[in-house]
């Protein structure tokens, strides 16, 4: 563990040691026992703080029954439900840390990052029993534990039920880390981003305030919660401030529409990333819906179309943008509501707890609307990645982490991200590196060269597009590329489309020039390609 991390940045008063990490369900339970905390929609069910503590002491006297202590992890591969909250805190009860699985992944993407963490318990929807099966084989697991919708006969409640007291609560310190977020590498192998305590604290303060998050906010989170904009917008500082957080299985344009409409929910709050919302809005039932409860409509995850700000903004709900990372826990940067039509585009200033810069190439401060490299800092950054001191030296200068994004800033003081630096594409909201992609292209045995750029996609925001030279006499159809990666890819990382071209244009060392890819197949005069 020791050489995975470095130090936060945490500022400490004279003579103190590290920051005490505190236990957020407790305190509410103690205040407020009666009060809703948690409301399943996908089980029916419904959680007040004592019940979820209650939930929260079973699990970790469950851990503890299977020698599962300080530094350990524990896998979760379900879709939402209370059991990730369970788990969550139930893991900072023992000083576990979580391992947010992405159930979207095939086995072999899954089996590198559950080796590289070393997991002591899979807990899994029963759903995706023969996929856990498949990783405790290849990867060594001691248990696996399966929720089966709530049942109370399912393995997961009656590990709950037949639970022992819970163990004496670990003293743990805001440098402690609690999570690990798998984020996908330009090398194509993930990099697990390390979440402490003290991060989802920061990141509830940075988050909450803005967005207004109090005792009376009801929050409706649709995103996968193994995900930092499901988790943490704003679900965790929802549960920090002693609100209450409607948790939907997965996302529905009408049934959202409908949950958002119901006065009888009374949702003030929601985040998403623009599809969701752009779906939203193609609903026949979108003009109709009232919508006059939402107090908070944030959106992040990736660039949002004006049209959409436009449609929401009509509606009476202008949505506030915001910029983040799983490495920034993730709030940085988000625009205030009173400037989301003046700022049309922008996705604001700091927020309270956080630093930016955005730096050019000789590595000092770019003039306003100078374009450079965005920059960030605070005690909500990462410490680093897991098993990975060189990827982590990589990516810090100093205490600035350097987020890859090409961004300008202007004479207010408003930040625009301009472009990626990198060559990741944002499908849906999920992170796609070509890298990745063109690792299965290059199984194929036509493919001579892959280069695989995103393209503008009306339902995705962003596709891949895989651009291919194939070897001499030698043909590929756009369907067998597309199934040959589904076979070894997630859905969403399967090019949309392909393109065949003689040779791919490169630098003189041999860099393959996607800037030139783009502004051949993404430009608004480039032909159909299929």
């Amino acid at each position: 563990m020791a050489d995975a991390t470095t130090e936060m940045n945490i500022s400490r008063p004279a003579g103190h040691g590290p920051v005490r990490a505190y236990d957020w369900i407790s305190h509410h339970t103690a205040q407020r026992p009666n009060k809703e905390a948690v409301r399943d929609l996908g089980s029916g069910r419904s959680f007040t703080y004592a019940e979820l503590d209650g939930r929260i002491d079973a699990m970790a006297g469950y851990l503890a029954s299977l020698g599962i202590g300080h530094g350990d992890r524990v896998a979760v591969l379900a879709q939402n439900g209370v059991e990730f909250f369970d788990i969550q805190f139930a893991c900072g009860r023992v000083g576990a840390i979580c391992v947010l699985l992405n159930w979207r992944l095939t086995v072999p993407e899954l089996a590198f990052i559950v080796n590289d963490s070393g997991p002591k318990l899979l807990v899994h929807d029963v759903t995706l029993a023969d996929t856990a099966a498949a990783l405790q084989e290849q990867c060594s697991i001691d248990e696996l534990l399966a929720i089966d919708g709530g049942s109370p006969d399912s393995p997961y409640e009656q590990a709950l039920a037949n639970a022992g007291p819970a163990p004496d609560r670990v003293e743990l310190t805001h440098d402690d880390v609690i999570t690990i977020m798998y984020t996908s590498g330009t090398t194509g192998l993930p990099k697990g981003a390390m979440i402490t305590h003290g991060m989802n604290f920061w990141n509830a303060v940075n988050l909450g305030l803005p967005a207004r998050v109090g005792l009376d906010s009801v929050h409706l989170n649709v995103l996968p919660l193994f995900h930092t904009g499901g988790l943490n917008c704003y679900s965790n500082p929802v549960l920090h401030a002693g609100g209450t957080v409607v948790i939907q299985k997965a996302f529905d344009p009408g049934e959202t529409l409908s949950i958002l409409g119901d006065p009888e929910h009374g949702i003030t709050h929601f985040f998403a990333v623009p599809a969701p919302y752009q779906f939203m809005m193609a609903h026949p039932d979108f003009d109709q819906t009232d919508l006059s409860g939402l107090q908070m409509a944030g959106v992040g995850g990736a660039p949002c179309a004006i049209a959409i700000l436009d449609a929401w903004t009509e509606r009476g709900v202008p949505l506030v943008q915001g910029f983040g990372m799983t490495e920034t826990s993730p709030g940085c940067i988000c625009l205030d509501p009173g400037d989301s039509l003046r700022k049309v585009g922008s996705t604001g200033k700091a927020l309270l707890h956080t630093e930016f810069r955005v730096v050019n190439e000789t590595g000092g401060d770019c003039e306003a609307d100078e374009v450079g490299e965005l920059w960030v800092a605070g005690p909500h950054i990462t410490p680093g990645y897991w098993n990975r001191p060189d990827a982590t030296a990589d990516a810090f200068e100093g205490r600035w982490l350097k987020t890859g994004d090409a961004a300008r800033i202007d004479d207010e003081g408003f930040v625009y991200i301009v472009d990626r630096w990198k060559d990741m594409y944002i499908s849906g909201g999920e992170n796609v590196y070509p890298a990745e992609v063109e690792n299965a292209l290059y199984e194929l045995p036509e493919v001579a060269e892959a280069a695989v750029i995103g393209i503008p996609d009306d339902k995705w925001g962003e596709a891949g597009l895989a651009v291919l030279v194939l070897k001499p006499d030698t043909s590929l159809e756009r369907v067998a590329v597309q199934e040959h990666c589904a076979s070894r890819l997630a859905k969403f990382k399967v090019p949309s489309d392909i393109a065949i071209i003689d040779e791919l244009p490169r630098n003189a060392t041999g860099k393959v020039l996607k800037r030139e890819l783009r502004e051949r197949f993404v430009a608004a005069d480039a032909p159909k390609i299929s």
